[in-house]
């Protein structure tokens, strides 16, 4: 990477964009809702059940103009998520202005890592233990979202439900190659705990990105 593109990465005007598609939200709060997906490549927070490990180096992904980014997003949808990788270790403040000078919805997926930058009207919050959210990300959440993996996943969900703002939806999510496993002691739990919803990755269950 030269220097120069070094520089519009890092004043966010280019992102190292691993892929983008036109789907369906699988997960939480807004399941079923088409969006446009913009996958932008770097993450350092390590989770071992990641399912998308191609993102987590930076250098893999080409750099992309944000604008190009924006105009491919304009074509499909009025609703727009960023996920990752970790999309908050970019500054992302020029995307944003730019999605919404187009009359776009800006949704993110993060695991709140880094301190929060950008424009978003709704913030899905999924914290990973081995690197904690930023408080700015807790206050603003729309969504908490936490993996259940095994059982020390529910000590860390109400850890963490204790962190966002009063507004925040809580939910469950069972981590797919253990969903057998884990989804009849989610469901006990909600159902002790009703302050909690379940989120199923209906998209894998749906085959669809």
């Amino acid at each position: 990477m030269t220097q120069e593109i070094q520089n519009l990465v890092d004043k966010g005007e280019m992102l190292p964009l691993m892929e983008e598609f036109y789907t369906i939200q699988g997960e939480g709060f807004h399941k079923g809702t088409a969006a446009y997906f913009i996958r932008i490549g770097g993450c350092d927070v390590g989770c071992h059940w990641c399912d998308v490990k191609e993102s987590w180096n930076a250098e893999l992904h080409p750099p992309t103009a944000i604008k190009k980014i924006a105009d491919n997003a304009k074509k499909y949808s009025d609703t727009v998520v960023v996920t990752g990788g970790e999309p908050l270790t970019w500054d992302m403040r020029k995307l944003t202005w730019l999605l919404k000078s187009e009359g776009m919805k800006i949704h993110i997926e993060t695991s709140g890592a880094y301190e929060l930058s950008g424009i978003w009207d709704w913030i899905c919050l999924s914290p990973k233990k081995t690197k904690l959210p930023t408080k700015g990300v807790y206050d603003n959440a729309h969504e908490l979202k936490i993996i259940i993996y095994n059982s020390d996943d529910f000590r860390f969900a109400e850890e963490q439900a204790k962190c966002v703002n009063d507004n925040c939806i809580l939910y469950m999510q069972p981590e797919w190659s253990r969903r057998d496993k884990v989804i009849p002691e989610i469901v006990d739990y909600v159902m002790k705990h009703p302050k909690w919803k379940i989120s199923l990755q209906t998209h894998k269950y749906l085959n669809i990105p």
